[in-house]
C-alpha cells in the first residue's frame, strides 16, 4: 500500500498569500496530495536572542521571517478544496488560548466536513514565549496537557465542563462540534514527550532526519506503548523538511531531503521503507521562489515519488 503524501502549504514572504495559498490547495488535491498542513512561527528577533531550536549559535533561517498565521491559511486551503486532510504541523500550544483554540479546531472542521488534523507542540523560543504564550516557558508542558484536555472536552458532549490552571469552563453548551473526533499528534523529543504521545495523543509527527533514526525512533515509541499497556494504534505523519534545489546537491556529506527532485525522492523512499510512517508531509514551500514554481516542483516530487512506490 503507498504512503499517504501531504504537501506544505505557502506561508512565507515569498507568497502572495490570499491567492497563493488556494490556488497551491487546488493544485496539490488535483495532483493527488492527501493533505495539506501549516505551521507556525510567530515572531522573527533581530538581533536573536537564542538560536535555533534554543542551540547557542544556530541562525534561525529566513524563511522564519514572515510566516503566515496557520489557521488563518488553512481556513483558506479548506474553502479552495474538498477531499485533503487539513493538518497543523505543529501549533506551538502554549502560544494559544485553550478554549479559543479548541473552539476554532472544532469550526475548521465543522465547516470542511471533518478534516482537520490537529498537531500539537510546545515550542522553544522564548522570545514567542514572551510575546504571545499564556504562561512562562518552563511550563509549556503543563500547558500543553491542559490544552489536550480543554480540546478533548469542548469537542466532546455538552454540557462541556472544564476547571484547570488556565481554564475554567462552567456547564455550558459549546459549539460548533467538530464533524468528527479531531486526531491530536504530537511529536517526542524527549522521554516525557513520548510518554506524554503514548498515553495522551492519536499520533506521532516525527522529523525526516534518516531512515535509521527514524526506525530506531519507531522501535522505541512500539516497546514504549506495549510497556505503558497501549491497544489502539498509533498513527503517524514524517515531516519533511526539503531543501529543493533545481540541480543535483553535489557536496561531500548531503543531508536528508537536501537536493534536486530524485536526491529528495530517493530520501522519501529510504525513509518509507522502514514501515514507521503511515503518511508523509513534503515542506517544500520555504524553498521555491514563487506559486508556480511550488506548484511544478510539487508534481515532480508527487509523480517521481509514485514511481518509485513510495
Amino acid at each position: 500500500m503507498a504512503t499517504r503524501l501531504g504537501l506544505s502549504l505557502p506561508q512565507g514572504r515569498q507568497y502572495s498569500i490570499g491567492c497563493d495559498v488556494p490556488a497551491v490547495a487546488r493544485a496539490a488535491e488535483e495532483i493527488g496530495y492527501e493533505s495539506l498542513w501549516v505551521y507556525e512561527r510567530v515572531l522573527f528577533p533581530e538581533p536573536a536572542t537564542q538560536g535555533l531550536y534554543g542551540i547557542e549559535g544556530l541562525p534561525w533561517p529566513d524563511t522564519y521571517r514572515s510566516v503566515a498565521d496557520p489557521l488563518i491559511t488553512l481556513t483558506l486551503a479548506a474553502a479552495a478544496t474538498e477531499r485533503a486532510r487539513l493538518g497543523t504541523s505543529v501549533l506551538i500550544a502554549p502560544l494559544h488560548i485553550p478554549f479559543q483554540l479548541a473552539r476554532s479546531l472544532a469550526t475548521l472542521d465543522a465547516a470542511s466536513g471533518g478534516r482537520v488534523v490537529a498537531g500539537l507542540g510546545t515550542g522553544w523560543s522564548h522570545d514567542e514565549y514572551a510575546a504571545s504564550g499564556v504562561a512562562p516557558f518552563e511550563k509549556r508542558g503543563k500547558v500543553l496537557d491542559e490544552m489536550i484536555d480543554v480540546c478533548r472536552a469542548v469537542w466532546g458532549p455538552d454540557p462541556v465542563s472544564y476547571e484547570g490552571e488556565l481554564t475554567t469552563i462552567a456547564p455550558s453548551v459549546v459549539g460548533p462540534k467538530p464533524a468528527r473526533s479531531i486526531p491530536i499528534l504530537l511529536p517526542a523529543n524527549s522521554p516525557r514527550a513520548l510518554r506524554r504521545l503514548v498515553d495522551r495523543a492519536d499520533g506521532w509527527m516525527p522529523i525526516g532526519t534518516g531512515a535509521g533514526k527514524l526506525a530506531e525512533q519507531a522501535q522505541e515509541l512500539k516497546e514504549l506503548a506495549a510497556e505503558r499497556g497501549r491497544t489502539e494504534p498509533v498513527r503517524s505523519v514524517l515531516r519533511v523538511n526539503a531543501r529543493y534545489t533545481p540541480s543535483a546537491y553535489e557536496g561531500e556529506k548531503r543531508a536528508p531531503f537536501r537536493g534536486n527532485v530524485a536526491q529528495i525522492v530517493e530520501d522519501l523512499e529510504a525513509h518509507a521503507s522502514t514501515g514507521a510512517v503511515e503518511e508523509i508531509l513534503i515542506e517544500l514551500a520555504g524553498s521555491t521562489r514563487d506559486a508556480e514554481e511550488l506548484k511544478d516542483v510539487a508534481a515532480e516530487v508527487f509523480e517521481a515519488a509514485r514511481a518509485a512506490g513510495v
